[in-house]
């Protein structure tokens, strides 16, 4: 008698671990309809959904609660969200500047939207927080490429120093043929590359200045490869030749 209660529990503990299977995949499915993703699913229990995002560097810790009254999510009864939780494993120390930058930019983001729980309640409105997070880290890993590419090839555009502190952007560039020598300091923001960048500029050798670089930005349209765009903006029109 006592080994067919012990089946009949053993295939009941399958049969919910079955059930918790499916309702894993249709989740899936449903988050998967949103365009692109950023985000790596690492864990979905019956307590909690773990997300990493921006190369394992980043990780969200959803704790899940008790159904949500009337609520479906995946055609079964939606649960409830108590927390989620953002934890960074970036090691600063070691990576590097534009890494940290685009890790700031992401957390910026994150503590200006103040409570997730409140924003998402149920897993109903899951996949909109994923999608909006998602938005955020592929712009700002478009943003530390960009950082790369300067970093590697600024030469080519009289970029001769290129400095990260913080969520500023310093720019020294240096010219011969233009008789110039000018730091050009931009303060970044999560809302990067879709509002203009706040700068000052510090001229060291020549002529140019702030008012001669505001006109140069000014004609930058913002958008994808913003950074990009505005070095090579200044290599063309304030550092050819004399001014």
């Amino acid at each position: 008698r006592e080994l067919s209660e012990m089946d009949a529990e053993d295939e009941r503990d399958l049969a919910e671990m079955e059930e918790l299977k499916k309702t894993e995949r249709s989740c899936l499915e449903i988050l998967k309809k949103y365009d692109f993703t950023e985000w790596e699913l690492m864990e979905w229990s019956e307590q909690q959904a773990v997300f990493n995002f921006l190369y394992d560097s980043v990780t969200l810790t959803v704790v899940f609660g008790p159904p949500a009254d009337g609520e479906f999510f995946a055609a079964r009864p939606s649960r409830s969200i108590i927390s989620l939780d953002f934890e960074s494993f970036l090691d600063e120390e070691q990576a590097p500047p534009s890494s940290c930058l685009v890790q700031r930019l992401l957390f910026q983001f994150i503590e200006s939207r103040g409570s997730w729980q409140e924003k998402c309640p149920t897993l109903h409105y899951l996949p909109q927080a994923l999608f909006d997070i998602s938005l955020v880290v592929n712009r700002c890993k478009i943003l530390g490429e960009e950082l790369e590419f300067l970093e590697r090839w600024g030469a080519k555009f009289h970029l001769l120093e290129t400095d990260v502190k913080n969520t500023e952007v310093k720019l020294v560039f240096s010219s011969s043929v233009a008789f110039a020598k000018f730091e050009l300091s931009l303060t970044l923001s999560h809302e990067y590359p879709s509002a203009a960048l706040p700068f000052s500029v510090q001229t060291h050798i020549g002529n140019i200045r702030e008012k001669e670089i505001a006109a140069v930005l000014s004609a930058v349209p913002v958008g994808h490869h913003y950074l990009q765009r505005i070095v090579f903006s200044i290599h063309q029109n304030l550092l050819q030749g004399p001014r």
